[in-house]
């Protein structure tokens, strides 16, 4: 079944790693959302050196509020990337993925989204500018070193539609999940992120049942900018044409809202506003 799930950026203090993996849940009870989406930082309150024994206590903390820990993000993968030119870089990010795959497999979430490189940052102004080929030659090679651990401890790896002008069209998206030959790397939809380039519908039917994660945002096109990210319902995504698409692949799992930035003042609106708008997107398909 889907779950309505919340990402822990969408609340305060979760881009800066600092919110408790517990008030997040309480949240997302709070707001009716089943499952949330946690979020590794390099510290902070669920960073890298998080150990199995804080795991437990958090999924224990999970069970008694009723709400699944259903998939895992991470901004890691900017500064620790398969990609870089650097080879120190490159192997530092193959040692955080390592630790992020065990983080995931010991919170039960099953699925980690990934970005496997980027040929540019759009938020580094005058950051490297990577050769694309680079980038798919070098993720490609990250990418399989840690695969067998993913494989092992259950985590599928869900490769992200993110601004780094890498796999920008789902045909190719595909290819390079394909490659792999693992049911444990898979493609995570955000169907906002697409809206510059694409058709999150046609993403969507395109991968088909290699999609293994969804993230709801919405997304002015006219803007064209990081700015033009709005709330649910009020940017140019197709939600009843996204819901079809999701119907017709079957896919089942958890479809996470990830509001960033929250609001500056009452953030708990928006949580509530978007609690209400899934609600609405799920009951368009009958899904509710």
């Amino acid at each position: 079944m889907l779950l309505k799930s919340l990402n822990y950026w969408s609340l305060p203090g979760g881009l800066d790693g600092t919110l408790a993996a517990e008030d997040c849940l309480d949240a997302a009870h709070r707001h009716g959302f089943a499952a949330v989406e946690l979020c590794i930082s390099e510290a902070g309150a669920l960073g890298l050196d998080t150990t199995e024994a804080r795991c437990r206590e958090i999924l224990a903390y999970a069970e008694k509020v009723g709400v699944a820990v259903a998939s895992m993000a991470s901004g890691l993968y900017w500064n620790y990337a398969l990609g870089s030119d650097s080879e120190a870089d490159r192997e530092r990010a193959v040692v955080a993925l390592e630790k992020m795959i065990q983080i995931t497999a010991w919170l039960d979430a099953r699925t980690l989204l990934t970005i496997p490189g980027a040929v540019d940052v759009f938020f580094q102004p005058g950051g490297a500018v990577i050769s694309y080929d680079a980038v798919w030659e070098r993720s490609t090679a990250g990418l399989k070193q840690v695969l067998p651990i993913a494989e092992r401890l259950g985590v599928t790896l869900a490769i992200e539609n993110v601004w780094n002008k890498f796999l920008t069209s789902p045909l190719e998206m595909a290819r390079f999940i394909d490659q792999f030959d693992s049911r444990f790397i898979g493609a995570y939809v955000d169907v906002a992120n697409i809206l510059p380039y694409g058709y999150p519908e046609q993403w969507l039917r395109i991968l088909g049942s290699r999609v293994r994660g969804v993230h709801f945002k919405d997304f002015r096109r006219a803007v064209g900018t990081v700015e033009g990210f709005v709330d649910l319902l009020e940017g140019d995504v197709d939600f009843p044409a996204v819901m079809t698409a999701i119907a017709e692949i079957g896919y089942q799992g958890p479809i996470a809202a990830e509001m960033i930035p929250p609001y500056r003042h009452y953030p708990d609106v928006r949580i509530a506003n978007t609690s209400r708008a899934m609600d609405a997107i799920f009951a368009g398909q009958g899904l509710s």
